[in-house]
């Protein structure tokens, strides 16, 4: 397709079901990584649902024909570009095909693959097409059967989904083994995985006593980090028993990790196939935030094994029925996994990270060119919405369920999904009929929330009686200023849960009676807003009350409140609910933040706030406060979040007024930081645990803020000592920034050695030379020597290596995406060097190249200097990009 023409696409509304249907395929594998040849059986029939068609039309790319055979004769076929048709199908019919791909040729990492000498796969959404003809669509459901052979002593390990059910020797020292699953999958959650690697097994008996194989396959060289994957594994299979009554249902479960992987792990049936990222651990060489992530992503890919493969999505438009509802268990899990059902201080902090992911990835998706429904409308390349929206939003719809129904109701809810749907590709419209079913409600204008795009927002107006004793709570719904992309879908006011406290004048929760209620309940009541003003009114409120917004953000939106300075401190001190407790110090830090960007931007003074320093110091000291919920209410807005906030972006000034208060906190708390970081050492073995884990990140932002001094000569004291005695990557690893920072405030050189022995004692394992990478990436810079001159530089280093999407990650998109102030330099050197590596890296993978490519697709939303050379930039690439990819992004970015 010519890089200036826009992408065909594709419409849900244009769904029809499969002309046939393929009950089993049979797969042969003769491995090799220049050729490998595959035999692929299938029984076809035709659909008794659907159109009657003639021809049976197979999709396959890159693929080399060989033969095609029809019930043992040959059979009449078309090879095209992209397809296979067999002509004059009967109603049932054996077909096999044979066809030659190019594993190590293939740098899409679609498909089958090469990765450090050994075979993988990654078949969604439309991988499979790369590896044999067939109709690869998610509602054509099959059971498989395969074999693989591969010399033995290149490929030792061969594996794929389901059971092991035969193995053995060939001739020319070369070896089989044969797998079969029973269980119905579409294609997209096939996997095979050949070559030198091996396990940590362990056995388990699920709830019913049925044991269990577990195996976690790496390099050889990694096994002594993959225990903290399989006692995550094991926690997953323990939870979903528990939480859900949901049983591993194969005889063995395994995990294969794989240094070039394009995503984060993939939930094939029975063989999830993860990036090295989210599996490999130990004290050295991963952070407390690796570890965290490892438990919350093996929760993901296992909790798939029913949402998502038992039951499946019918089409691809309805991805977050398996995405957004798998989200949303592998976030209670975790929160469990944190503080158990019952400790809500220690779920928050869980939640709060949650929230604050949604608000700086979706919210600006909402709001930008490719705002879509969590169920999208029509797409022209489908790997360019696995966003934001699809998960994360996706889940918070999940949430609201749940939120409305009460856990007990929304287990039910689960278990009429399951009972309807188990072995069949569903649609979300299926998962919502369940959830009211079984629980007798209505909740057909709840459909709203997957089809329209954008963030809505809820204005809060309130009225106190105090004579009647009656306060008033008038909430409003609208999207605001939303994105014309977003306003062609919005066909009415939603259905909110919107959930509320009211503070007396000591700060202590009333117990809310609405009018018409015989007695007093809760503390906190969901009020469920339906029209686009509803008023609702409380009785016997004695005095009057300050209002508790949206608790625990039980709804995706945006609350529009005018709190006072005051109320916001009130809440910040007193609020019983741990999420708007953390809430209103976040209000009140962007409110500063601001205001001082915009001083910033006219050239004024800055002066902070002491109000805002007294209210921190209070956190800071407030022993009764967990020290990992003191850290998240201490961490300032991101500057991407401020940036967002803003009418015309201006990175520039945003960074200015969060450097300003940051060096004003550390100043005036000094002291309070110094005896902080004291307290909060953890001497000893390191344990990943919530705890030490909380007092550990307290004790490094500690000294963050210390290095933000002028004199920062304590911090690079402590960063100094904290380096060279660390037993852990999360303490060396912030001790190393903390040095580099310190650096960059002073303007001196207090980093450059730790830099270089960070990457000696480092340089032999991928995933710590990863963050080396990323550390100098994310770097301040200065005007004499400016970050996108130091990561051009980092390109020509001997360990980067473009094909690999980690190494790309952690260099290219950690400086366009996670260094705001150095990427949008005046001097458009960024976008330059963005539009530079957008073309590289599409001729190379397409999907590393389109979420590049969408760093720069809210261009309009930056002051009027910048928007200029951004324009150019997407204009550059649009000229030179060929992939639908990342066609599809700038296209839409463009119009």
């Amino acid at each position: 397709m010519p890089s200036n023409e826009t992408p065909p696409i594709v419409r849900r509304t244009d769904y029809t079901p499969p002309s046939f249907l393929i009950d089993s395929v049979s797969l042969e594998f003769d491995l090799a990584p220049e050729q490998t040849t595959v035999r692929n059986t299938i029984r076809v029939r035709r659909n008794p649902e659907a159109v009657r068609e003639g021809s049976l039309e197979l999709v396959g790319e890159k693929l080399t024909f060989i033969s095609a055979v029809a019930d043992g004769a040959p059979a009449d076929v078309v090879v095209g570009e992209g397809s296979l048709t067999v002509k004059d199908v009967p109603d049932s019919v054996e077909l096999t095909l044979t066809g030659v791909c190019a594993p190590s040729a293939n740098t899409t990492m679609m498909g089958l693959y090469v990765s450090r000498g050994n075979f993988f796969t990654q078949c969604e959404a439309e991988g499979f097409r790369r590896i044999t003809w067939f109709l690869d669509r998610p509602d054509v459901m099959s059971t498989y059967t395969v074999t693989l052979r591969a010399d033995k002593v290149a490929y030792p390990v061969l594996l794929s989904n389901g059971n092991l059910v035969d193995q053995g020797e060939l001739a020319d020292g070369r070896h089989y083994a044969k797998w079969e699953d029973p269980f119905r999958k579409p294609a997209y959650l096939f996997a095979l995985v050949a070559g030198k690697l091996e396990a940590l097994e362990e056995r388990v008996r699920t709830s019913s006593g049925a044991e269990k194989l577990l195996q976690v396959w790496v390099e050889p060289n990694d096994l002594n980090k993959t225990r903290h994957a399989m006692d995550s594994l094991i926690q997953s299979i323990r939870w979903d028993e528990t939480r859900f009554g949901l049983e591993l249902d194969l005889d063995r479960f395994m995990i294969v990790a794989v240094s070039d992987f394009n995503m984060g792990a993939m939930e094939n049936k029975g063989l999830n196939i993860f990036n090295t990222k989210f599996i490999l651990a130990n004290a050295e060489t991963a952070s407390d935030v690796d570890y965290a992530n490892i438990q919350a992503i093996v929760g993901h890919e296992y909790f798939h094994n029913w949402t998502g493969n038992r039951v499946t999505c019918r089409d691809w438009f309805q991805l977050s029925l398996k995405e957004g509802l798998t989200v949303f268990r592998d976030q209670e899990f975790t929160a469990a996994m944190m503080g158990g059902d019952e400790n809500a201080a220690a779920r928050a902090i869980k939640r709060i990270e949650d929230v604050r992911v949604l608000r700086q990835m979706q919210f600006g998706e909402d709001s930008g060119p490719m705002a879509h429904p969590i169920r999208p409308e029509s797409y022209a390349e489908i790997s360019n919405f696995y966003t934001a929206t699809v998960y994360r939003k996706g889940a918070e719809v999940v949430r609201m369920y749940q939120t409305l129904l009460g856990r007990d109701g929304f287990r039910k809810g689960m278990d009429l999904y399951f009972q309807r749907h188990d072995g069949s590709a569903a649609t979300c419209d299926d998962f919502r009929a369940a959830m009211a079913d079984a629980n007798g409600r209505d909740f057909s204008q709840f459909e709203r929330w997957y089809s329209q795009a954008g963030t809505p927002r809820v204005t809060v107006t309130t009225r106190y009686d105090a004579a009647a004793q009656r306060y008033s709570v008038t909430l409003t719904q609208s999207y605001g200023h939303a994105s014309a992309t977003a306003r062609p879908t919005q066909m009415g006011p939603l259905h909110i849960p919107f959930a509320i406290g009211l503070l007396g004048p000591l700060g202590v929760d009333m117990r809310l009676r609405l009018e018409g209620e015989s007695a007093a309940r809760e503390t906190t009541r969901v009020l469920e807003l339906t029209e686009t003003q509803q008023t609702f009114t409380f009785v016997d409120v004695t005095a009057k009350p300050l209002p508790s917004l949206l608790r625990n953000f039980s709804a995706p939106v945006i609350v529009e409140y005018d709190y006072s300075v005051d109320e916001l401190a009130v809440l910040l001190a007193h609020d019983s609910d741990p999420f708007n407790r953390w809430e209103a110090g976040q209000c009140l830090a962007t409110r500063e933040l601001l205001s001082l960007a915009a001083r910033a931007a006219a050239s004024q003074h800055l002066e902070a706030n002491d109000a805002l320093i007294s209210s921190y110091r209070r956190v800071l000291t407030d022993a009764t406060l967990s020290p990992g919920f003191r850290e998240l209410m201490l961490v300032l807005p991101t500057e991407t979040y401020l940036a967002e906030l803003m009418t015309d972006a201006d990175p520039a000034a945003v960074h200015a007024a969060r450097q300003f208060l940051r060096k004003q906190l550390a100043t005036a708390l000094k002291e309070e930081w110094l005896a902080t970081y004291e307290d909060n050492l953890t001497p000893g073995a390191y344990e990943p645990t919530p705890n030490a884990s909380g007092r550990r990140g307290l004790k490094n932002l500690s000294l963050s803020y210390l290095a933000e001094l002028d004199d920062p000569a304590d911090a690079v004291r402590l960063a100094s000592a904290q380096y060279r005695g660390a037993n852990n990557m999360t303490d060396r690893s912030a001790a190393l920034v903390a040095l580099l920072n310190a650096s960059a405030s002073a303007g001196l050189d207090f980093g450059e050695h730790a830099l270089d022995d960070f990457y000696g004692r480092f340089e032999g394992d991928p995933l710590v030379v990863d963050k080396w990478f990323a550390f100098q990436a994310m770097q301040r810079g200065t005007s004499q020597r400016p970050t996108v001159e130091i990561v051009r530089a980092l390109m020509s280093h001997p360990a980067f290596n473009i094909r690999n999407p980690n190494r790309v990650r952690a260099l290219i998109f950690s400086f366009c995406g996670a260094n705001p102030a150095q990427f949008h330099a005046a001097d458009g050197s960024g976008y330059a060097f963005w539009a530079e590596q957008v073309v590289a890296l599409d001729a190379l993978n397409p999907q590393v190249a389109a979420r590049l490519a969408r760093m720069l697709e809210r261009w309009r939303a930056y002051m009027p200097s910048l928007r200029e050379p951004m324009r150019k930039a997407l204009t550059a690439v649009a000229e030179q990009v060929k992939s639908r990819d990342v066609v599809e992004i700038i296209h839409k970015a463009l119009a």
